[in-house]
């Protein structure tokens, strides 16, 4: 009785460890997914601080991500730019073929397939108190995260630079100034100080322009976005022009096709089976103990 209880025991747990032993893969995977997914690409570096008002930021963000599908992502994109009072300057929206083949079905007919994946290069700038918004707005979006660089450059010191050397200029253009009043007639001089004045007109203004850019950087934002998504693959049915007789196959290449499907099938009868070594163990454990419960009540 109890060598019956035993194999009993031994069986079940046999049956129930084939059955169960997989479950936990699907779990672990969805785990590992999780954690490369991203649901925040924003950044301390995106926020501005309104109590700093020594310092002059130039914030710019550089993101790639992948979305399900880009499209739609570019116009959810481009909606929330306007809702945040911002504007797209550039986006490129492409379709790079990644592979292309060609399966003669018939005498007259190809089956084209192309593999292909689509992209956008979006350039968006937004106000320089509404970039943390509008990066937490656009993580909803993001499927897969591959980087993000945050950046926020302090350029105080540049601009402080370029009002110095505005000064200065307009200091020595008034004496250049009085010096060309002072020549008289002297033609050469005068026309070597009205060029040297020219230059530190336009150095002035080089310097001027150089601060309205700055200005403008610091007020807005730039970000930098590359999305993508997953490789798509597009099939169509293409007339085939060529001569018939080279889609004939010959007698070799029928008979590996032949082999080549009936192996095949076997993989798939194979591997259907191995799907159910579990029951089949059972079934062979259970034979085995009742031959042996035969064979004791014969010796009995």
């Amino acid at each position: 009785m109890q060598t019956k209880t035993s194999l009993l025991i031994i069986i079940v747990s046999i049956f129930l460890f084939s059955c169960g032993g997989g479950s936990m893969r699907p779990t672990e995977n969805a785990s590992a997914a999780d954690s490369t997914s991203a649901k925040d690409i924003s950044s301390s570096a995106a926020v501005e601080n309104t109590k700093d008002t020594t310092h002059n930021f130039i914030r710019t963000a550089d993101i790639k991500f992948k979305v399900k599908n880009v499209i739609p992502a570019t116009y959810s994109i481009e909606d929330i730019v306007s809702q945040q009072g911002g504007f797209v300057t550039s986006t490129n929206l492409a379709s790079t073929v990644d592979n292309v083949t060609s399966v003669p079905i018939s005498a007259d007919t190809t089956l084209e397939t192309t593999y292909f994946t689509v992209t956008n290069d979006m350039t968006i700038r937004v106000s320089n108190t509404k970039l943390d918004t509008t990066l937490k707005a656009i993580a909803g979006l993001v499927g897969f995260l591959d980087s993000r660089v945050i950046k926020a450059n302090d350029v105080s010191l540049q601009i402080l630079a370029n009002n110095l050397l505005q000064k200065r200029i307009a200091k020595n253009a008034a004496r250049l100034t009085t010096a060309i009043d002072n020549r008289g007639k002297k033609l050469n001089e005068t026309t070597n100080a009205e060029e040297t004045l020219s230059g530190k007109e336009e150095e002035s203004d080089n310097a001027d322009i150089s601060n309205r850019s700055l200005t403008d950087q610091i007020k807005y934002s730039t970000v930098t976005l590359a999305i993508y998504q997953r490789q798509s693959v597009k099939r169509e049915l293409i007339a085939s022009d060529k001569n018939i007789d080279v889609y004939e196959p010959g007698l070799g290449s029928q008979l590996a096709d032949s082999f080549e499907y009936g192996w095949e099938i076997l993989k798939t009868v194979f591997v259907f089976l191995a799907r159910f070594w579990g029951l089949f163990l059972f079934a062979a454990v259970c034979y085995a103990g009742y031959k042996a419960y035969l064979s004791k009540q014969k010796n009995k």
